[in-house]
């Protein structure tokens, strides 16, 4: 059985990936369950080529209804909260991040068209 803290931690940088043939990267939410919306978000900038992680600071007006799909308000506005040079090291922060708040992942697939 691998470590249980590795294991999580590969997994989690892992989801920073970013596909330059189809503008595709990983990003990664950190959601409040009780609160139903993003808190943090994480992802691959590939116009500087960092990792970037910030925390949200303005969300969708409306509530999300209980059958949505998402289930979460998605942020609108967020500042920076660091930017990493390896996807390992914004993987750290994310976690240290969701084991303080008691946070939720959400994993979602962007094209650089659509987001970012």
């Amino acid at each position: 059985m691998p470590d249980r803290d590795r294991f999580t931690h590969v997994l989690v940088a892992e989801t920073f990936f970013y596909d330059e043939e189809y503008g595709a990267l990983g990003h990664l939410s950190l959601i409040d369950a009780e609160a139903r919306r993003e808190r943090y978000l994480a992802s691959f900038m590939p116009e500087d080529g960092s990792f970037v992680v910030e925390e949200a600071t303005d969300w969708e007006e409306d509530a999300p209804a209980e059958d949505d799909e998402i289930g979460y308000a998605l942020a609108t506005d967020s500042d920076d909260r660091g930017h990493y040079d390896t996807p390992e090291g914004a993987a750290e922060a994310v976690l240290a991040l969701a084991r303080e708040h008691d946070l939720v992942p959400s994993f979602t697939l962007l094209f650089e068209d659509e987001a970012v």
